[in-house]
């Protein structure tokens, strides 16, 4: 089965604040997983912040790093009303969705409900990063399951 570059199955957008720590975290996880799984054709993965940082939590990229995920050279952006226009889903990190989804937007919103990692010990923000992997996988084994494979 051939598919247009521009057809995806889902497009996920991981947003917060300032996007500088979960969000980030959420979307390196997505990726890693994305290519994991060899479905890089069919999601696409956006993330952002409403008021973003000017760069990633240093405890974060130290977390990440733990991992072998480098975030060093990551940079919050933020994200647009149209951006989320554009996706199937948004996933906060436990900061009000009502900022970040127009009111005119129809897709799925959920929020993951996670300590912000800034500021906090190094201990604390392992187990939020490993919350969030947890979660990031769960969330592709239910998009995949949904979506027959082109096998």
């Amino acid at each position: 089965m051939t598919r247009h570059s521009e057809q995806t199955d889902h497009r996920i957008a991981f947003v917060c604040v300032q996007n500088a720590g979960r969000s980030q975290m959420a979307a390196a996880f997505a990726e890693r997983e994305r290519d994991r799984r060899d479905v890089g054709d069919r999601i696409e993965i956006v993330t952002g912040g409403t008021r973003p940082a000017d760069h990633v939590h240093n405890v974060v990229v130290e977390a990440m790093g733990e991992l072998d995920i480098d975030l060093s050279d990551r940079t919050p952006r933020e994200v647009t009303p149209d951006e989320l226009q554009a996706v199937d889903l948004v996933v906060t990190m436990g900061c009000s969705a009502s900022d970040v989804c127009p009111a005119t937007w129809n897709g799925e919103n959920r929020d993951w409900g996670l300590d912000d990692p800034h500021g906090r010990p190094i201990e604390e923000v392992r187990a939020i990063r490993d919350e969030i992997e947890g979660r990031v996988v769960a969330l592709f084994d239910e998009l995949l399951s949904e979506t027959p494979s082109a096998e």
